[in-house]
C-alpha cells in the first residue's frame, strides 16, 4: 500500500479532491490518501497560526511520520498539484540511506505575494518540503511536541535531521513548479505554487488545461438513457 498524505486547506478544497483523483487515476498499485486536516488533529496539533503561513498545512505537514506511526515510508504533497503519471514510479525511488527525499529546488521567488494575497516567504530550501518521501523510522525527531514548537525554518530547512546528507534527491519532474521552472509538457507532478487554475488570476497558467480536464474526469457521471422509443 502506497501511503500518501496531502495538505488540506478549506480555501482550496477542490484542489485536494482533484489531486486525489489524479493519483488514483494513474496508479498501478493500491494507494491510501489521508488529508492533513486541522479539524481532525485537534488533540495533536496545538500550534497557533503564524501570519506568514500561506496554508493551514504549512507546519502540520511534518506530522506525516507521526501519523504513520514512524513505520515504513509515506509521501507528503501540497494540495495545489496534479499527478500525470503512476505514483508507483515515485514510490519506487525510496532509498533507505535517507531519512527524507525531495526535489532540491533552487527556488528564489521575486514576487512578495501569491494566491489569496498570501505572503511569499523567501528562505533557503524553498519548496523542498512541498513533496517529501518520508522514511518514517528515521524521522522520529518529528514528534507532535517538536512540530508544535519548532520554528518554521527549523522545520522547512530540515534542521531536525543530524545533517543534510540524510536528504535524498528525486528528479524535478516530481515537483514541477509552474511559473518558475522551464515549461515541461511531460511533468509527472505539476505544482501550481503561485496559485492553481481554480483561482481567476491563474486560470491561464501552464498546465491549467490538465488540471481542468482532471476536474472534469473526477466529476464524471454516466447517466442511464431514459429516452422512450417513439411509436
Amino acid at each position: 500500500m502506497i501511503q500518501v498524505f496531502i495538505g488540506f486547506d478549506a480555501r482550496e478544497t477542490v484542489a485536494f479532491h482533484v489531486l486525489s483523483h489524479s493519483i488514483h487515476q494513474h496508479a498501478s498499485q493500491p494507494v491510501s490518501i489521508t488529508p492533513i486536516m486541522l479539524s481532525q488533529l485537534k488533540d495533536t496539533y496545538k500550534r497557533e497560526r503564524n501570519p506568514l503561513q500561506s496554508t493551514d498545512f504549512s507546519f502540520s505537514r511534518f506530522l506525516a511520520p507521526h501519523l504513520a506511526n514512524y513505520e515504513g515510508w509515506s509521501i507528503f504533497m501540497d494540495c495545489d498539484m496534479v499527478m500525470t503519471r503512476d505514483i508507483a514510479e515515485l514510490w519506487n525511488l525510496r532509498d533507505d540511506r535517507y531519512a527524507v527525499m525531495c526535489v532540491k529546488h533552487d527556488h528564489q521567488p521575486k514576487e512578495d505575494t501569491k494566491f489569496l494575497d498570501a505572503v511569499q516567504t523567501k528562505y533557503q530550501k524553498k519548496n523542498w518540503s512541498s513533496v517529501m518521501l518520508f522514511n518514517n523510522a528515521k524521522c522520529k525527531a518529528l514528534t507532535p511536541e517538536f512540530v508544535n514548537t519548532a520554528s518554521g525554518l527549523e522545520l522547512h530547512q530540515f534542521k531536525w535531521l543530524e545533517h543534510d546528507d540524510l536528504i535524498g534527491e528525486i528528479p524535478p519532474t516530481w515537483n514541477h513548479l509552474v511559473g518558475y521552472n522551464a515549461p515541461n509538457p511531460d511533468a509527472a507532478l505539476i505544482h501550481y505554487t503561485l496559485g492553481g487554475p481554480y483561482f481567476h488570476e491563474y486560470a491561464d497558467c501552464e498546465h491549467a488545461d490538465i488540471w481542468n480536464q482532471t476536474k472534469q474526469e473526477m466529476q464524471r457521471v454516466d447517466q442511464r438513457n431514459n429516452k422512450q422509443a417513439v411509436a
